[in-house]
């Protein structure tokens, strides 16, 4: 035999509710974390984003764009920052010909 609970409409609105949020957050709970960021070389990072390697230090620099120091000599750059980085700055690089 099973029990029965009598409610009212508004304390049955309010516990579905209730329920509704607890499921929402652990959903939220189990969906998985953000890949890391990956760290590119000043190379990886030029060739990405279309500049040449000084160009892309000069914009280090001068602060338009945010590096990593990966060792005494070399920077990094964070794929999110090259992503964010504004299109007005780039150009696309034309290969040197031959005279």
């Amino acid at each position: 035999m099973q029990a029965a609970v009598i409610l009212s409409a508004a304390e049955y609105q309010h516990l579905t509710a209730r329920l509704e949020k607890l499921e929402q957050a652990e959903a939220a709970r189990r969906t998985p974390p953000p890949p890391p960021d990956q760290v590119m070389t000043t190379a990886q990072a030029a060739a990405y984003i279309g500049l040449s390697v000084d160009a892309l230090l000069r914009a280090r620099r001068a602060g338009r764009l945010p590096g990593v120091r990966l060792n005494e000599r070399d920077w990094g750059f964070m794929r999110s920052a090259l992503d964010a980085y504004p299109r007005r700055f780039r150009r696309p690089t034309v290969p040197a010909q031959a005279a």
